[in-house]
């Protein structure tokens, strides 16, 4: 044999037993990559969490370690026009803690409340409505045959892709003519019949098997029996995860009910939050704890269905 041919072959080897000693070792290259892909996420996680435990301790906090903590915000242009540096002062853990602004809140200011019930009242029908609206219309476009169903589906879903400044100068229009600006129905109406729901819960029936619709089609049942018996509990995730979606998006609207309802009275809770920043600092923190935690509450009862719905419907492709 060659000379040159047996280190070549020792070459080979020792590569071998590096590989496989890389393969037998504690970590491999895969491992050692989803290790520091899960580290980047937690520490990402982290990071955007960061905001919510900040509010939430500070909300149990006096006003005057509030005003210690964070008067340097309002220092800050007088400290960059003097040249000097605004000192941090962030604190995790209350000296003492104090429930006092949530008493502000939830007693000593009514208002607080009367918004929120109008925020509950105007989401409320918004979800229920465009469940039974979304459903029946996805019901239509996923299993029934007609000609054109999917050019409608096609027209139908381009107003989702159209943003809300695009369709806000007709929208006003017919609300004006129907004689129903400054009405709850001014933000409900359009919120049911929005597209959004019917394409999610029609993608999640696109994966349902068709031949349940078909059997019960051979058993006599027709359109309405498949619907309520047999499909509708199988989108149970999916409309789950709408609702959850739904009540994220309208918990937090802004601009309808800002042209749309001119009467402050009517006026849900997500316009208020802006109005109440100008009284004291712990009741800012107090009513930002109170009108997250709704949605939190209704994530974490729905998180398994939530998930499941996202997972088994059309978003992801």
């Amino acid at each position: 044999m060659h000379p040159d041919s047996s280190v070549h072959l020792t070459g080979n080897r020792a590569a071998v037993s590096i590989f496989y000693g890389i393969r037998g070792g504690i970590i491999t290259v895969k491992q050692l990559t989803k290790v520091g892909l899960t580290l980047l996420l937690g520490i990402a996680a982290g990071i955007s969490l960061v905001p919510i435990v900040l509010t939430f301790t500070n909300s149990l906090m006096t006003e005057r370690e509030i005003g210690l903590n964070y008067d340097w915000i309002w220092k800050m242009p007088d400290a960059a026009a003097g040249g000097k540096d605004a000192f941090v002062n962030l604190k995790w853990i209350p000296d003492w803690l104090s429930f006092n602004q949530y008493a502000e809140v939830l007693v000593r200011n009514p208002k607080f409340l009367h918004m929120f019930w109008n925020s509950v009242g105007l989401v409320v029908p918004i979800i229920l409505g465009q469940i039974v609206v979304a459903s029946l219309a996805a019901y239509a476009f996923a299993k029934l045959r007609f000609p054109g169903r999917d050019k409608w589906f096609l027209c139908y879903l381009m107003t989702m892709l159209m943003p809300f400044q695009v369709t806000l100068v007709p929208n006003y229009i017919i609300l004006d003519k129907l004689g129903l600006l400054n009405t709850r129905l001014a933000i409900v109406l359009p919120g049911i019949f929005a597209a959004f729901g019917v394409f999610m819960l029609r993608q999640f029936m696109l994966h349902l098997p068709g031949v349940l619709t078909e059997a019960a089609k051979m058993d006599g049942a027709d359109h309405y029996t498949i619907f309520g018996q047999i499909v509708l509990p199988l989108v149970k995730p999916g409309i789950a995860a709408l609702a959850v979606l739904l009540f994220v998006d309208y918990w937090n609207m802004v601009e309808q009910p800002l042209i749309f309802l001119q009467d402050v009275v009517q006026q849900p809770l997500s316009l208020y939050l802006a109005e109440i920043g100008k009284e004291a600092k712990g009741v800012v923190f107090a009513a930002s704890v109170l009108y997250m935690s709704p949605m939190v509450l209704l994530y974490l009862y729905a998180q398994s269905h939530f998930i499941e719905g996202i997972q088994l419907s059309g978003i992801k492709g």
